[in-house]
């Protein structure tokens, strides 16, 4: 059941129905467009004129770009939807959606127009548990120089990352990592607090 405390509305859990999915958004770079924030308003309206539902979405937030150093602040936020879509359908839909804001691929956490991370789908592991373990225990600095090349579900690195669960814990606070069982806020919680402290609500 989603409800709406100062302004923004949040679901207490995520049911496990199979089409409810968590959206990671992410912008540090202005476009025809507008401002990263505009930007991500926008995306936010395309999923919905694409079939999907918007159940609860999380506050903006300004947040360090990753790694540090790599480009201006990002803004960040998470979306909970519900809709018919498989996974590998929804990550062609946020491709999609990139693309028309502008996105263009080419280097691995570069500054970007617009960023649609498909945190979680359910509760569903893809494509097994062995595999994702392996990705979520990748060496920071295999990270940038290492991608999938396949659909991974949960995202292997959400349960590290405070610019993901900051916002996400304002949308699905009670969803258990189907790997760490932990859930969101107890994921969130057990990062450093300076990590925390640098993620800010925009105004």
């Amino acid at each position: 059941m989603s409800q709406v405390k100062d302004g923004v509305k949040a679901s207490e859990t995520l049911p496990q129905s199979g089409n409810d999915l968590v959206i990671a958004l992410g912008s540090n770079k202005s476009s025809d467009v507008g401002s990263p924030a505009e930007i991500l308003k926008k995306a936010i309206s395309q999923m919905e004129d694409s079939g999907a539902i918007l159940r609860a979405q999380s506050r903006f937030f300004q947040t360090p770009a990753v790694p540090s150093g790599s480009g201006p602040d990002f803004v960040n936020a998470a979306v909970l939807l519900s809709c018919g879509w498989s996974a590998p359908e929804a990550i062609t839909r946020l491709h999609e959606i990139e693309a028309d804001l502008g996105r263009r691929r080419k280097v691995r956490w570069e500054q970007r127009v617009v960023d649609l991370d498909l945190l979680a789908y359910g509760d569903a592991v893809r494509p097994n548990v062995a595999t994702l373990r392996q990705w979520m225990d990748l060496p920071p600095d295999q990270q940038q120089k290492t991608a999938p090349g396949q659909l991974l579900l949960p995202h292997p690195r959400l349960h590290e990352r405070a610019f993901v669960l900051v916002p996400m814990a304002e949308v699905v606070p009670n969803w258990v990592h189907p790997i760490t069982r932990r859930t969101v806020i107890e994921m969130r919680d057990s990062l450093p607090q300076a990590d925390l402290a640098a993620i800010t609500p925009l105004e």
